[in-house]
């Protein structure tokens, strides 16, 4: 026998209801007695659940926030800052992690081979919603080094203050950046040299200096956008030479409606720089733009406006270069594409050269680079979560991009090069990075650079493959461990074939350096939970290659220290 299905509804409420009764009237917890009430039934509603997620661990971590641009990683302290690759060249280079920011301040302090000192303190205010300030201190130092123990020691020393108040409409800070670093020309012959000099005779030391205050948003809702910056950094060498440089920066934007706005970024530098010669290098640089957003498609069309005041090679000192680019979102938080046309100029100083290459030559002509006009595309992409996948191929020509060449005057020494006409560069990056829960974190970063130059025999210590492979692994938040993996293909400087010793050179050898491959370990473990011990690996193959000609760096070497938390 069949009921109709108006009968069906009321019989299946009562059903349902009647264990809990059951329950209820065992536990003695109601009186029993069931109040009247009124059950409304609803056919036309329609329930949707949302579509559920399978979560196997135990305890539910909510995925961690949008961010508006590519995760960058980065470990504390991983290598060592006397041994790391001298140095990555600005233009080609592998962008370097960022550290996140401490929550809490330490202390830490390590000693190594090779007469090695570590130290370092991060003192800053707690959590507050009105101010921010602190100090950073670094010290590092090797006694010795991988050429006549002294004679290729190395010292870099850093403080930083900082400050920010939050009172108000906008964010006012300053920053106060301090800095001495000690190297030795020790890229001497020892075939030629039999005896060591007195490591008094080939130092060089750098002084740094610099000041900056800016003022930004409060609101992030607020129509005009803005962050305006003014500095001043100095700096100076053993060879009494010095530069000073006057700075602004301005990055602006005004909303027009939901999907337009206006852009204008500026620049201005004012150097002076002394030596045997003193030289004053303006520059100034604007680039306003007109931005669009329309559904999936992201329009940005603008021009930059350059001046600089250098003369070299004859490049011309007032430039126009488009500034548009194109990007299309594919898959909405999964998929981006993009394409532009641009150019610029690019700041030179001698304050970010001596951290490249700490042993140019004194007298240096200083250029600003011209790159342009430039092409590229790409893509920006996260397939899966805690995955990003980054592209990037461009095209361009550069005026003004400086090389390193061995000194025909001294060898150990390094001077500036330029190509006499347009250095054709062909650039392919790519990026994988994973963060699983702040757990394991994997990633690798890879750059094919190709050049052409004209004048110049090779790209001079400019090597054409970069990459890096790293990782963490995060257990318990107890043992932290790491590893690094960097790879340089071989580049070129020049030996010189002298008429007599120490005489006058009369013919130029061009000269591969070594292709370098470098491994990095790490260990932190937590012993308790303001205490803990680490341990750096650094080099661990324990080649001493040549990352520029003459200068090889430190084998095996190693860090054991303490870090206290509070």
């Amino acid at each position: 026998m069949s009921l109709p299905s108006s009968k069906l509804l009321p019989l299946a409420v009562l059903l349902t209801a009647a264990p809990a009764l059951a329950w209820a009237q065992r536990t003695g917890k109601t009186g029993g007695k069931i109040e009247d009430a009124e059950i409304e039934i609803v056919k036309e509603r329609v329930n949707q659940l949302p579509e559920a997620t399978r979560n196997f661990e135990k305890i539910k971590i909510d995925p961690p926030a949008k961010q508006a641009g590519p995760v960058t990683y980065t470990y504390p302290d991983f290598k060592l800052p006397a041994d790391r690759l001298n140095p990555s060249v600005r233009v080609l280079s592998i962008q370097q992690e960022e550290l996140a920011p401490q929550t809490g301040n330490y202390l830490k302090g390590a000693i190594g081979n090779y007469g090695t000192f570590y130290g370092k303190a991060y003192l800053h205010n707690t959590r507050s919603e009105t101010a921010d300030y602190g100090l950073t201190f670094s010290h590092i130092s090797s006694a010795k080094g991988p050429i006549d123990k002294k004679n290729s020691g190395s010292s870099q020393t850093s403080l930083g203050l900082n400050g920010e108040t939050y009172n108000g409409p906008m964010t006012l800070g300053a920053k106060l950046d301090l800095g001495r670093e000690r190297y030795n020309f020790y890229g001497y012959n020892r075939e030629v040299r039999r005896v060591a000099p007195p490591a008094d005779s080939i130092k060089q030391v750098f002084s740094r200096a610099a000041v900056k205050v800016y003022a930004r948003n409060q609101s992030t809702e607020a129509p005009f956008q803005y962050d305006l910056g003014l500095g001043f950094n100095y700096w100076k060498d053993n060879y009494q030479a010095s530069e000073s440089n006057f700075n602004v920066a301005l990055r602006s934007g005004y909303t027009l409606s939901e999907n337009s706005r206006v852009a204008v970024n500026g620049d201005v530098s004012l150097i002076s720089h002394k030596d045997s010669l003193k030289v004053s290098r303006p520059f100034v640089q604007i680039t306003p733009a007109y931005e669009l957003t329309l559904d999936r498609l992201a329009l940005s069309v603008g021009a930059t406006l350059g001046y600089t005041g250098d003369t070299i090679r004859r490049a011309q000192q007032f430039n126009v270069y488009p500034a548009v680019r194109l990007g299309y979102t594919v898959t909405e938080d999964k998929f981006v594409v993009f394409a532009g046309l641009g150019g610029g100029l690019q700041r030179v100083t001698m304050y970010d050269l001596t951290t490249e290459n700490p042993w140019l030559a004194p007298n240096q002509r200083v250029a600003d680079t011209h790159r342009g006009p430039t092409v590229y595309f790409g893509f920006n992409s996260t397939p899966a979560r805690s995955l990003s996948v980054n592209a990037k191929v461009t095209l361009a020509n550069d005026r003004n991009l400086y090389f390193y060449n061995n000194s025909r005057r001294d060898s150990t020494k390094f001077d500036l090069v330029y190509d006499a006409k347009a250095t054709q560069l062909l650039n392919v990056h790519g990026e994988i990075l994973y963060n699983a829960a702040e757990q394991v974190r994997v990633g690798v970063k890879a750059d094919y650079n190709g050049y052409k130059t004209r004048s110049l025999a090779e790209a001079f210590h400019r090597p054409a493959f970069q990459s890096t492979l790293f990782g963490t692994y995060n257990m318990y938040d107890k043992l932290l461990i790491g590893a690094e993996l960097y790879t340089y293909s071989s580049s070129y400087g020049s030996g010189y074939v002298r008429r007599l010793a120490g005489g006058r050179p009369v013919g130029e050898v061009v000269r591969p350096t070594d292709t370098v491959v470098d491994l990095n370990l790490r260990g932190d473990y937590r012993i308790m939970e303001n205490l803990s011990i680490f341990a750096l690996g650094n080099n661990l193959l324990g080649r001493k290659y040549e990352r520029f000609l003459n200068y090889p760096v430190k084998g095996f070497n190693v860090l054991a220290g303490v870090t206290y938390d509070f």
